[in-house]
């Protein structure tokens, strides 16, 4: 399949602090891919640098076949959607969306059926009318997704735009994104420091560390295979163990030594005793209620917190008992070795 946007070696720089260091990916057209990172790790910067609106000291960009590096924001084909809406407060919902089309001189016949086709698409026909500072954060957001889309950009950047909106308004529009996206096949890329919201709606996620792209996986082999510790801690909540406390649990990773870190993931804990399992002796801690799961916080000697989520209907444990682990279970992840110079 043809690479859609490919990025080769880009790099940018404030000063002496270097902010993204040779990266370089490729998206196939229809793709939705996220930049997933915490704060700081250059996930922004670099979609701005997509989008043209910082330039790297280095790197090739293409889109659909054309070199855009050196061409202004505006000569580059991309739509752009921003976490603060940045809508104009005094036109309606018709007028912002249609800002950019009039802009470009399109006929009103044309512009009117591919606004209200949008405001379909969207689910606001009935506000074309209304002010925009009338509307709530999520119809906001609603709003500045259809500007963006109507004028057919070849790919739509997406800035975080979910994470000021409140949790319940917030899963619904990734619902309603991922409809948008599949129904238009739109190219898009996504920015998030949120693990759920990433793994949710994208078919490839690209988890950025201090300016590097550490893995670029689908959601599923993100989680079940991590190739970093950094990686295995950040995605879900995996227990991580050193050698040196499995090896008094059980002899299947005697002589590995300290050049890996061991992962389990919570859902594949039991808390009964299982062939081929070895046991890990731990005290409950405390419990939590979180809806329809309760967190139990466990305890291992060595003071280690494990956290393992179930059902409220689950069985009441002791406060003294045994956790059980398959090791094949186990993510087995090299150490980066650290080469002092």
């Amino acid at each position: 399949m043809k690479n859609y946007l490919s990025i080769r070696d880009l790099s940018l720089s404030f000063g002496e602090k270097k902010i993204l260091k040779e990266i370089s990916f490729d998206v196939q057209k229809g793709e939705f891919v996220t930049l997933l990172g915490p704060s700081g790790c250059g996930k922004s910067t670099l979609l701005r640098c997509i989008a043209g609106l910082e330039q790297p000291q280095q790197g090739a960009l293409e889109l659909d076949g054309q070199a855009i590096q050196q061409r202004p924001t505006k000569e580059r084909d991309i739509g752009f959607v921003f976490q603060h809406y940045a809508l104009f407060p005094t036109m309606t919902v018709f007028e912002n969306v249609s800002f950019g089309l009039k802009a470009r001189k399109m006929d009103k016949g044309t512009m009117n059926q591919r606004v209200f086709k949008l405001l379909d698409l969207v689910q606001l026909t009935d506000f074309a009318d209304t002010y925009v500072q009338r509307l709530s954060g999520g119809q906001k957001q609603r709003v500045a997704l259809a500007r963006a889309l109507a004028t057919e950009p070849k790919i739509l950047l997406l800035d975080e735009p979910l994470s000021a909106l409140d949790a319940k308004i917030r899963k619904q529009l990734q619902k309603d994104l991922r409809h948008i996206q599949k129904e238009l096949n739109m190219t898009m890329i996504f920015v998030t420091h949120d693990q759920e919201e990433a793994m949710l709606i994208s078919d490839r996620v690209f988890v950025l560390e201090a300016g590097e792209i550490v893995q670029a996986s689908s959601p599923f082999e993100l989680y079940t295979s991590p190739e970093s510790p950094f990686v295995a801690e950040f995605i879900g909540n995996n227990i991580c163990f050193d050698w040196e406390e499995l090896d008094e649990y059980t002899p299947v990773f005697s002589g590995m030594g300290n050049r890996h870190l061991y992962y389990i993931r919570p859902e594949l804990i039991s808390t009964k005793a299982i062939k081929g399992t070895f046991r890990i002796p731990v005290k409950l801690k405390n419990v939590i209620t979180l809806g329809n799961i309760r967190r139990y916080r466990f305890e291992t000697n060595r003071g280690k917190e494990i956290f393992v989520d179930r059902l409220n209907d689950w069985h009441e444990i002791p406060e003294t008992n045994y956790l059980y682990i398959d090791a094949e279970d186990m993510i087995v992840v090299d150490v980066p070795r650290v080469i002092n110079e």
